[in-house]
């Protein structure tokens, strides 16, 4: 079995039965491989693979700690799976901002973070796609985040923080799809 098809399968194994947030995970997908020509046709392969795993740390079997992107990369490490891989999950959508807030950032710095065209896009497929598996603008995904935690939350609090961070991966992939692609 391919790497591609061995995350997708891994994926619906444990992301399915949560409902929604397998609508998420498939549209996220869809708009890794959409993106995957802004990266490197060798790292193509990583980017999808990191999609289908992303959320992977939101199962119950897996989720520990209950901070999904922590979970899923340790998981998938003690799985096997490619170290870069990994460190992607670690750190998909600024998960660095989210640890900080809720005290993991040691435990979080276990995994390298990655500063690439990959993580660029990565962030755009999850920040542009909502908890349904709708496609949003970047803008439209973090005020939905926004409207579902209070401003006490951490989760309120991280995305404050990391939204003008993070809407730079969103402008970089969009600068380097527009390299690519047709007028």
């Amino acid at each position: 079995m391919g790497l591609l098809d061995h995350a997708a399968e891994l994926a619906e194994e444990h992301v399915a039965p949560l409902g929604r947030r397998w609508n998420h995970v498939r549209a996220v997908v869809g708009r890794a491989e959409e993106a995957a020509v802004a990266v490197s046709e060798p790292d193509r392969d990583t980017l999808v693979a990191a999609a289908w795993l992303h959320d992977i740390g939101y199962a119950a079997e897996i989720g520990h700690t209950r901070f999904h992107p922590l979970d899923g990369a340790r998981y998938l490490r003690e799985q096997g799976w490619p170290e870069r891989i990994v460190n992607l999950v670690a750190h998909h959508s600024g998960a660095r901002f989210e640890a900080e807030e809720r005290g993991l950032s040691a435990e979080l710095s276990e995994f390298p973070l990655e500063d690439t065209p990959v993580m660029d896009a990565l962030v755009t497929a999850d920040l542009t796609t909502g908890p349904g598996g709708e496609r949003l603008t970047y803008d439209e995904r973090i005020a939905e985040i926004l409207s579902r935690y209070p401003a006490e939350d951490p989760v309120h609090r991280t995305w404050v923080r990391a939204a003008p961070i993070l809407k730079e991966c969103v402008r970089r992939t969009e600068e380097r799809l527009a390299l690519v692609q047709p007028r």
